[in-house]
């Protein structure tokens, strides 16, 4: 009986967070007072990004009072997500996002390009 409590947990956990290439994951906390699914929404779009998964989660906050929410978003790099959450008045405590490595090199190239023409 406990195999098949287990499995379904397994299976329940997937449908929550079913596999999504291209995407990030975030955590976010803010007091319970001031959570708002459509306000967090509204700070993801401003990014030009989508809303996959959000969670408010069993995770003990940092601060009494307050809770944590799990987001997941269709954009590799959290990083201006994250920007915007924390624009809107939530505190970011963890992000996934990664620059893949060819990206970065693409970044560096354009910025030397950019310094060389500003000579």
């Amino acid at each position: 009986m406990a195999k098949h409590s287990a499995d379904k947990g397994i299976r329940d956990l997937g449908r929550l967070f079913p596999y999504m290439s291209d995407c990030s994951s975030l955590t976010v906390e803010c007091a319970a007072s001031d959570y708002s699914a459509s306000s967090i929404a509204r700070a993801v779009e401003d990014c030009d990004a989508h809303l996959l998964n959000l969670n408010v989660t069993s995770e003990t906050a940092a601060l009494p009072g307050n809770i944590v929410v799990d987001l997941r978003v269709n954009h590799r790099n959290a990083e201006a997500v994250s920007r915007s959450l924390e624009r809107y008045g939530y505190m970011v405590t963890s992000h996934d996002g990664t620059v893949m490595p060819q990206e970065e090199a693409a970044r560096g190239n354009a910025m030397e390009l950019l310094h060389y023409l500003e000579m």
